[in-house]
């Protein structure tokens, strides 16, 4: 039960990372601050892996951060299955 609340809380911590970066992206100003850097690290890869085959909608709209919730969702689903298989 523990490594499978353990993922749950890691996948939502990232999910939860995944949000902050994607509004605190509406307002440029803002990336001048230490925590934005630190976001950036660790979430523009992942969302940069769906940018490439995902490109917005006139020249603005990323659609990219939905279909990677989307996928983030799914392998949370995946590994929490695997996860319960092994226990």
């Amino acid at each position: 039960m523990f490594l499978y609340r353990l993922v749950q809380i890691v996948f939502s911590t990232y999910m939860l990372l995944l949000l902050i970066r994607i509004i605190a992206s509406w307002f440029p100003n803002i990336n001048r601050y230490r925590a934005m850097h630190f976001l950036q690290f660790y979430t523009d890869p992942y969302l940069n892996f769906f940018r490439r085959f995902i490109p917005p909608i006139g020249g603005t709209i990323d659609l990219s951060p939905i279909v990677a919730f989307i996928a983030l969702s799914f392998l949370e689903k995946f590994v929490l299955y695997l996860v319960s298989f092994i226990l």
